[in-house]
């Protein structure tokens, strides 16, 4: 009787199965997910503090280097969360070719544009 070569778990998981991405990108969304958790709190805690301050009030608080820092993890966090959800939702639910190629490419461009756009935001209140 012929032993066929055994399979180990550990050399797939190396892998990354058959897509080879699979788990790496169901590794980042966790992690992004942990690091959003007190990123989130953060940003609930400044957006109240924020509250009721005029341009100039806001504008010195951004100032904080503690407050910009923040601000923009919690931008990188939420914006690598949400390119790795909708990647997730597109490969799963889309299944022409073309078309899951096309909104995969919208999908980068809009998290690229949208990102720059709020990081730009922030780094503009603190440094003025």
């Amino acid at each position: 009787m012929i032993d066929p070569a055994p399979i180990h778990a550990s050399s797939t998981i190396r892998r990354f199965g058959a897509a080879k991405s699979g788990t790496r990108d169901a590794w980042r969304m966790r992690l992004t997910n942990v690091a959003l958790l007190p990123l989130a709190v953060a940003f609930a805690w400044i957006v109240l503090s924020l509250a009721g301050k005029d341009e100039a009030g806001v504008r010195a608080e951004f100032a904080h280097p503690c407050t910009a820092i923040f601000m923009l993890l919690f931008i990188l966090a939420s914006i690598v969360h949400m390119k790795l959800g909708m990647q997730s939702i597109i490969d799963d639910y889309v299944h022409a070719a073309r078309l899951k190629e096309y909104t995969l490419m919208a999908n980068v461009m809009f998290s690229i544009g949208f990102g720059v756009a709020a990081i730009y935001a922030v780094l503009k209140l603190s440094l003025t």
